[in-house]
């Protein structure tokens, strides 16, 4: 039976309390519409508003906190013991399992939310892209929660690689499509140039937000957003909490990152609360955005119909290759978790398909538990820092978030064994 009352009451946004001020979202010049403006007939109200507050903390509607519960909140922060047996190391090792919830990913924290504000505003249908398809099956499952209808653009290389994910988002009640589509003007285009094209993130986000727009729909945001890191903010909270019941204050956190959202609510509450000394950002090696993206600004989706956001960027245009962890596949890095990696107080990693596929084998070994490719990525650094750990004699606490499992994704663990073990 879930205890209500350990789930956090309030969203945190790291905003109020960043090292210096965000910049701000913009139009472009000469631009022929207000990307600004145009988000008034994208967002529900109350997403929009939250997307620009600078409020430290918002109040989470009860009716939220009920789903939060339902959905299995707070998720288990879990030692990794044998883990650290394995590795011999003097560091202790802890993990939030946001693969416990029923969608199997951090995901539904903010699906449950901007489905409970678009059905308050009156709205029947929501739209929305994904990569890997956690996502989309989070949205497929909020919606159905508040009785909304639901339409998913899926990147076409991660609907072809994971059908059963699209098995999950049609059994909760959405329509999925393999993006890109001939439903949307974008889409249309896109496969004109290239029929066979694998599709992106950003073509699949540009795809959701036309197909909202012409049906007066309204679309759902995934990640990248500071409105999606607030709401993610649930899982840092819980785990300042749970930590504080074991007496453990925690040295070094650590998360995979996409976009940002998981990264940002995982750790933007210990950074807001001066809890920790490292912050460590992880991505792919495939999609190096890290050590070669552009601090600039930049469109989100690649028709750029959202307003330009200054961030870490490989290039809205940026098609990347179709590797085993489709969430990684984005062009950008959220503007909060840009600004704070410019600002040295996050640091980074970028890891390759072998490495990560090792991390995840010695997981899978010692906790038993299958973790989502992306989240293979934070084993790794996890596995790195504690065998640093090992080396300098000092006794740290790692703690990382496992955003979600991978038993969804054993197609691709399959193909990755078959390049790597051959």
């Amino acid at each position: 039976m879930v205890n209500k009352d350990l789930i956090p009451k309030y969203w945190y946004n790291i905003i109020p309390d960043l090292p210096k001020p965000l910049p701000p979202p913009r139009d472009p010049p000469d631009a022929e519409f207000s990307r600004i403006e145009l988000l008034k007939k994208i967002l529900p109200r109350e997403v929009l508003r939250q997307q620009f507050t600078i409020e430290r903390f918002i109040k989470i509607p009860e009716e939220v906190r009920d789903r939060y519960a339902i959905i299995g909140r707070p998720t288990p922060l879990m030692r990794a013991k044998r883990l650290e047996e394995y590795l011999d190391t003097p560091a202790k090792i802890y993990f939030k399992f946001e693969g416990a919830t029923p969608t199997g990913s951090h995901k539904i924290n903010t699906a449950i939310p901007q489905a409970y504000f678009a059905a308050e505003e009156g709205i029947s249908h929501v739209v929305t892209e994904t990569g890997a398809g956690q996502w989309g099956t989070a949205v497929a499952l909020a919606a159905s929660m508040y009785d909304l209808s639901s339409t998913i653009f899926m990147v076409r290389v991660s609907y072809e690689q994971k059908p059963m994910r699209k098995t999950i988002m049609e059994l909760y009640g959405g329509k999925v499509y393999a993006s890109p589509t001939d439903l949307t003007e974008f889409g249309r285009k896109i496969l004109k140039e290239n029929p066979n094209h694998p599709g992106s993130l950003g073509i699949a986000m540009s795809e959701a937000i036309e197909f909202a727009l012409n049906h007066n729909f309204r679309y759902l945001v995934g990640s990248v957003l500071d409105v999606v890191l607030l709401h993610q903010s649930i899982i840092g909270m819980e785990a300042i909490a749970q930590l504080d019941e074991l007496g453990e204050e925690p040295d070094i956190l650590i998360g995979c990152v996409g976009g940002g959202s998981n990264f940002g609510g995982f750790t933007y509450p210990f950074i807001g609360a001066k809890k920790g000394k490292k912050y460590i950002a992880v991505g792919a090696a495939e999609i190096p955005k890290f050590s070669t993206g552009k601090y600039e600004y930049d469109y989100p989706d690649t028709a750029g119909l959202l307003p330009l956001v200054k961030m870490i960027t490989l290039g809205k245009d940026y098609v990347p290759p179709p590797i085993y962890a489709g969430g990684l596949r984005y062009h950008g890095v959220a503007p909060t978790l840009s600004l704070l990696i410019k600002e040295k107080i996050v640091e980074w990693r970028e890891y390759k398909e072998e490495e990560i596929y090792e991390a995840a084998k010695i997981f899978m070994k010692t906790q038993g538990i299958v973790p989502a490719p992306e989240s293979a990525h934070a084993i790794k650094a996890v596995i790195d820092e504690a065998l640093k750990a090992k080396t300098e004699k000092e006794r740290r606490v790692i703690v990382f978030n496992l955003s979600g499992h991978g038993l969804l994704d054993l197609g691709n663990y399959e193909s990755i064994r078959r390049r790597v073990e051959k």
